[in-house]
């Protein structure tokens, strides 16, 4: 096998390997935290590009104070975040970094109560 095709097929090969492994590396799953006094009924995430809300990430599940949930495969991206507490009080957090070493995320009543004030 000559020099030319050889550096070819292992360039390939590199390249595949490195592709393969950076879409594994863009999803993630992430812990959100509660440790705010109000439960969270509904958790929508929306990339900072988009104009629409994706589903509901909890579904029937709820965030208790204290307690958290794990989102998982998420891809990487920066969000926008709609939190709707047992209320029906909604916050929107932007720019929230999904990835990026982020493996936690915390909901506390200083960004709820930071929405409602912005709200009033």
């Amino acid at each position: 096998m000559n020099k030319w095709l050889l550096r070819s097929v292992l360039s390939m090969l590199v390249l595949g390997l490195l592709g393969s492994s950076a879409a594994w590396a863009k999803n993630a799953s992430v812990k959100i935290v509660n440790e705010s006094d109000w439960e969270i009924h509904h958790f929508y995430l929306s990339s900072t590009d988009e104009e629409q809300w994706g589903p509901d990430q909890l579904g029937e599940a709820v965030i208790s104070s204290g307690e958290s949930f794990t989102l998982t495969d998420i891809p990487c991206d920066t969000y926008d975040v709609k939190l709707i507490d047992e209320d029906g009080d909604e916050c929107v957090v932007s720019n929230v970094d999904i990835c990026a070493g982020k493996e936690k995320w915390t909901i506390t009543n200083k960004i709820l109560l930071g929405c409602q004030d912005a709200s009033q």
